[in-house]
């Protein structure tokens, strides 16, 4: 189920951004018109996108924008008058804020979301492959430092630690990084 959140001054405005996220296949379009209420709201679930529909009651949008975008994992499409869109895209594009110009026709509107999404499983893909290079990281830090201790308490070689921590692996039927925490829990204390 898609989530959206649609942050506009009037309630016209909502209801004419919901119409198009419906057809959209969005069925959870939570809405307001103050920024304080989409930052509580924000807080408490997550978005896949959030609809800024400038200007704001508040503010004129961009700072709530790019609030949005380094809080959220949400897409953030940022809606501003046609003779400002050039100049607030130049603003918000380091963020990763799309700029649509108003009025929006819904064909365009459309394209807009099949981008959004095109660039959130993108994002998503850079992120779990982050995740992975952090453990493989950890893993291998955590593997060096067991085999320096393998070194300094049993005046091992780096080639015998290595092969020691492999060894104890393939007897026991576990990973190497397993041993490797075990060794470090006996050695370092």
């Amino acid at each position: 189920m898609k989530t959206a959140l649609i942050v506009s001054k009037t309630e016209t405005s909502i209801k004419a951004i919901a119409q198009l996220l419906s057809s959209e296949n969005y069925e959870n379009i939570d809405c307001t018109i103050s920024t304080e209420d989409a930052k509580d709201k924000i807080s408490r679930k997550v978005y896949d996108l959030i609809i800024v529909n400038t200007p704001l009651e508040e503010e004129n949008g961009i700072d709530f924008s790019v609030y949005c975008a380094a809080n959220t994992k949400a897409c953030v499409i940022l809606m501003v008058q046609q003779e400002k869109a050039m100049e607030v895209a130049d603003m918000v594009s380091p963020y990763g804020i799309l700029v649509i110009q108003k009025p929006v026709n819904k064909h365009m509107f459309h394209h807009y979301l099949i981008f959004t999404q095109c660039f959130k499983e993108r994002m998503l893909s850079v992120e779990r492959e982050n995740e992975k290079l952090k453990f493989k990281l950890e893993e291998t830090k955590t593997i060096t430092r067991a085999k320096l201790l393998l070194m300094q308490c049993l005046l091992m070689t780096e080639q015998q630690a290595h092969h020691y921590l492999e060894k104890q692996a393939m007897d026991m039927r576990t990973s190497k990084l397993e041993v490797a925490k075990q060794v470090i829990r006996t050695y370092e204390n």
